[in-house]
Formats: C-alpha cells, structure tokens, sequence
C-alpha cells in the first residue's frame, strides 16, 4: 500500500458515496487506474464494504450502553457458545473480545432505559456462560465518526 492508496482511502472514509471521477480527481489520478485500485483494494480486503452511518435515535435506539461481560470459564466450549449467542441479538451492534476486568466489551442499542432493563434481564444475562454483566450508560456521545486515519502516514519514532 502506497501514499496514493492511503488518499484513495481517506476519502472512501469519508465520502463513501463519491463517484470514481471524483474520487480519481481528489486523489490525482485518472478514473480508469484509481477505479483499478479501488478494485484491488477491495479484493484484497483492505476495503471490507460500504455503509451508511444511520442515526440510531432516528430509528428508535436512542440509548447506547456499553457492556463489559465476564464469563464463568474459558473453557473454548463455552466461549463457542457465548459468542454464537451475542452475535444473534440485534441490540448488539459491536462485540470485542478484549483483556482486562472483562471478557467482551459490547455496544448495546435499544430505545431506552426501560428497553435496556428488559434486554438485559431477559436476554443478555442469560446467555450461555455469562457471569457478570457490568453496565455503562452513554450521557452524550462526543465522536461517532467511523473514519480511520488511513490517509495519514505513520508518525516516525524521532532519532535520537
């Protein structure tokens, strides 16, 4: 990957919507090899797909909890399990498995508090291995772009 397919990313992030004249104009090339590059980032799966950004409270899960989840074991078995499980609700949007005081961190979405009580009481607690379920309520989200800084170049480590 070169500094032309970083710029090439970088307005994907952004403008994933651009057309393939623009995008070729923004990043200095003619549209038939940025379209070539835009191909090969694809298939290569540096690009994963295009989404739309939809405003969740819009669509009725205006309330977004994140949840730490321990589970009771490592065993592998149950790890299957518990992940087949939380990757079937809808209200999860993001599940990591992460290291620290938890085993997952998941972002939840559903209408409110109520809707959250219910999910998490009905559903989320009773998943297969689930030992604990701490909850954070989100007040007021600062930054919920999706971009990544691929357009950047790494910062260089000064020499010393």
């Amino acid at each position: 990957m070169d500094d032309v397919d970083r710029s090439i990313l970088a307005v994907l992030e952004k403008h994933g919507r651009v057309s393939n004249a623009e995008l070729a104009a923004q990043v200095g090339l003619s549209p038939s090899p940025c379209l070539r590059r835009v191909r090969r980032l694809e298939e290569t799966g540096v690009i994963r797909g295009y989404r739309m950004l939809i405003d969740p409270a819009a669509t009725g899960r205006g309330l977004r909890v994140f949840a730490g989840v321990r589970l009771v074991r490592h065993a592998r078995a149950d790890v299957v399990a518990f992940e087949r499980a939380v990757i079937q609700l809808p209200e999860v949007v993001h599940t990591h498995h992460v290291t620290g005081n938890y085993d997952y961190l998941l972002q939840v979405e559903v209408a409110d508090l109520a809707a959250y009580e219910d999910f998490h009481a009905n559903r989320l607690a009773s998943l297969p291995g689930v030992a604990m379920v701490t909850s954070y309520v989100t007040m007021k989200t600062l930054s919920a772009d999706t971009a990544r800084p691929a357009g950047r170049r790494r910062l260089e480590r000064p020499a010393n």
